[in-house]
């Protein structure tokens, strides 16, 4: 970690009453300075409108996390099948909708390639020559969209639209071809910074972030997340080809931006390749780190790296909060980074340096033949954790004896159980779970007390390794479309089919449900949160299908299909896929039959963390299950996503929650002041913003997660 100079200017006075940009504003704050709705009068709220696009997957297959932002009093935000939408941000009425089956032929003939998660858009207010516009992700594309038509500015890009697959530094058929764009990115003066999400497989495409001209479209800047030779961080890698071969290290989860110093704040996940890291030895810079950058050129200034050598998907999984704190009397600009196992970083916004110490504590190197953990993880001393640390034998599920015994089998059955244990077949608990923790949601932050507040979903998962089945389907396998499903399905919905839950869907009557050519379609174009795979070759892509809608279901145990470890590099001619010898088993959340997770509640929280002393204040539960409340149970919390807003008006406003409500809470003490029902889960965070001095709390309603119905309404409330 390097730093620079401090500037000494002051910052600029950021417009709290707006909520222009995604996260509220450009330094991620989630905060509202409005304060109508307050804690005298929340509990009067009601609904002032609801608008449907119309478009949920009714398979329940369909989300909506956007977060809207609210220019002049029109709402901008996007559907399920990712239809750009203009909206009288007081009524609800709709002004105009852009569809990109309109501009995509592709589209309009595969329904399955709109159920994709686009969680914002980003507006640039035009100059004297050029009109305002908005930029809004659909999938590898970023279009620039009038705010007077509604229609694509053809003169930006390519007839309107940027294609992220293109201009990453490197030969296009060297990686999966999979890119796309969750959140939206960020406008420093006429430029435009963007991340993407690409596949998480061990030939996952870069994750360079790039900022290319508003106007024109052109790519004016690009940092390498994975360094090139005679670049920062390129001397740490020891395989000095790495560059050319791996992929990942991307910014999915947004970026913030301190305007005044013309400094970006850029989260990363890790390297392509989740859970085995032999192919990709060393530190793994810039992968799971927070990075500095200048705006204008793309310069590095500073990183912090939160995991090193990331063996357990703890991507940087939401944008960083810029805030002013109060250290020995003085004011300290620093930057905060909420993490998926549940630690908050913290810096100083200049020089990169740690407010408070972070520890870099010895884990196991008890790893599989040909991994090399990285000796060290850094722990922050404080702040304080906003998730637990631990699963123990005491905390298995005691909802009933029968329940407690049960899960306690289960629970005995993973071997190891502390935090950063490097993967194993043995197993290991993951806790907080692979999707926290802290998620994409992010985390709120009061300018004015320097209070952050952030949900938690307290979930175990396991993760247990496996030999790579077989993949050779040239070397007379009694089954290639077995093979091939080994190779590119298997770790996400098991080997026996019969996937894992609502998010990884059992593939064992998709021949009845899909026909032939939907099934290629979703192979080759993805759909909700899987990936495309558009890089399967036409000769493996029938076979594959062929398996899946005909069977062949035999099923050689991993044992039988094991290859030798992989040394690192890619094999002459090969894929990196090739050279990975185990893979994750499946993504396993701990629940019981009913479930309930198998940990004892809260399963879900809010807190609140003092980032002044580093001292958690207040945690609560957020969400619950009814029917165990009935049965005189405490309120358990859920499993959560979407973020928090913090208003001036001393409340919290957050959905999040598997119960499909939307919740306020006074920000001081963590109590619940009022609730409303929504039409499907606020799988999003809301937003808060004002027209003609009237307050307004929106949130899109599109559930579609962990088993919730899939809606495609924003419903906005105001006091009467």
């Amino acid at each position: 970690m390097t730093g620079c100079e401090r500037n000494q200017s002051d910052q600029p006075v950021v417009d709290y009453s707006s909520w222009e940009n995604y996260a509220g504003t450009k330094d991620g704050s989630r905060y509202s300075s409005l304060e109508e709705i307050n804690l005298n009068n929340v509990s009067e709220l009601e609904v002032a409108w609801r608008y449907s696009s119309g478009d949920r997957d009714t398979l329940n297959r369909s989300q909506n996390q956007c977060n809207p932002i609210v220019i002049d009093g029109v709402l901008y935000g996007s559907s399920p099948r990712l239809k750009l939408l203009a909206l009288n941000a007081a009524t609800g009425e709709p002004l105009w909708v852009f569809d990109p089956a309109e501009e995509d032929s592709a589209l309009a003939q595969d329904p399955y390639r709109f159920y994709k998660v686009n969680r914002g858009v980003v507006y640039w207010e035009g100059d004297q020559e050029n009109e305002s516009r908005l930029f809004y992700n659909v999938g590898a594309r970023v279009y620039a969209i009038s705010t007077i038509t509604g229609r694509p500015i053809r003169a930006f890009g390519k007839e309107g639209y940027i294609d992220l697959s293109q201009d990453l530094d490197r030969d296009p058929g060297t990686f999966n071809p999979f890119i796309a764009n969750t959140s939206p990115g960020i406008i420093y003066k006429d430029l435009i910074i963007l991340g993407s999400r690409v596949a998480e497989s061990a030939d996952g495409a870069p994750g360079h972030v790039r900022a290319y001209n508003v106007i024109t479209g052109k790519r004016e800047w690009i940092f390498h997340t994975i360094p090139h030779p005679g670049e920062v961080g390129y001397e740490s890698w020891p395989d000095k080809e790495a560059y050319k071969k791996l992929g990942g290290a991307n910014s999915w989860a947004g970026m913030s931006l301190d305007e005044k110093r013309g400094i970006v704040y850029i989260p990363t996940g890790s390297v392509s390749g989740d859970f085995y890291g032999g192919i990709r030895e060393g530190e793994n810079l810039f992968a799971n780190s927070l990075v500095a950058l200048d705006a204008k050129t793309g310069k590095y200034i500073w990183h912090y790296q939160t995991v090193h050598h990331d063996l357990w998907d703890r991507d940087l999984a939401a944008n960083p909060n810029l805030v002013t704190l109060r250290k020995e009397g003085k004011d300290l600009d620093a930057v905060a980074q909420i993490t998926k196992h549940g630690y908050v970083f913290l810096f100083d916004r200049v020089s990169g340096e740690p407010v408070f110490p972070i520890e870099e504590k010895a884990v196991s190197q008890n790893a599989l033949p040909g991994e090399k953990p990285w000796a060290t993880q850094p722990v922050p001393t404080l702040p304080e954790p906003f998730a637990r640390q631990d699963f123990r034998e005491e905390d298995v599920t005691n909802l009933t004896p029968e329940t407690h015994d049960e899960m306690l089998r289960r629970y005995k059955q993973i071997k190891y159980r502390e935090m950063f244990h490097p993967p194993s077949k043995e197993g290991s608990w993951i806790f907080p779970g692979f999707d926290g923790g802290g998620e994409w949601g992010g985390a709120s932050v009061d300018p004015e007390t320097q209070v952050l507040y952030v949900n938690s979903s307290e979930l175990p998962w396991a993760m247990i390794m496996v030999d790579v089945p077989g993949n050779d389907i040239i070397s007379g396998s009694s089954s290639p479309g077995r093979s091939l499903y080994n190779k590119y399905c298997f770790a996400c919905h098991g080997l026996d089919l019969k996937g894992n839950g609502t998010s990884f869907p059992s593939l064992e009557q998709v021949g009845n449900k899909y026909s032939e050519s939907e099934i290629v379609n979703i192979l080759k174009n993805g759909i909700n949160m899987m990936p495309a795979f558009q890089q399967i070759p036409d000769h493996e892509q029938d076979a594959l299908v062929t398996f899946l809608r005909e069977g062949e279901f035999e099923l050689e145990t991993p044992v039988e299909m094991a290859k030798e470890p992989a040394t690192s590099g890619v094999s002459s001619g090969g894929s990196l896929l090739d050279e990975v010898p185990y893979q994750m088993a499946g993504y396993t959340r701990f629940l019981d039959d009913q479930g309930y997770p198998g940990i004892t509640p809260p399963w879900g929280t809010l807190n609140a963390v003092d980032l002044n002393s580093g001292k958690l204040l207040w945690k609560v539960p957020l969400g619950e299950y009814p029917e165990l409340t009935a049965l005189g149970h405490p309120k358990t919390g859920t499993e959560n996503y979407g973020g928090p807003v913090v208003t001036k008006g001393g409340l919290i406003f957050i959905a999040a929650t598997k119960d499909s409500k939307i919740r306020a809470f006074d920000k001081k003490t963590g109590e619940e002041v009022w609730a409303a029902d929504l039409p499907a889960p606020g799988y999003a965070t809301p937003s808060v913003y004002s027209v003609n001095g009237k307050q307004y709390v929106v949130v899109a309603c599109g559930g579609g997660k962990i088993g919730s119905i899939s809606g495609d309404e924003y419903v906005a409330f105001a006091l009467p």
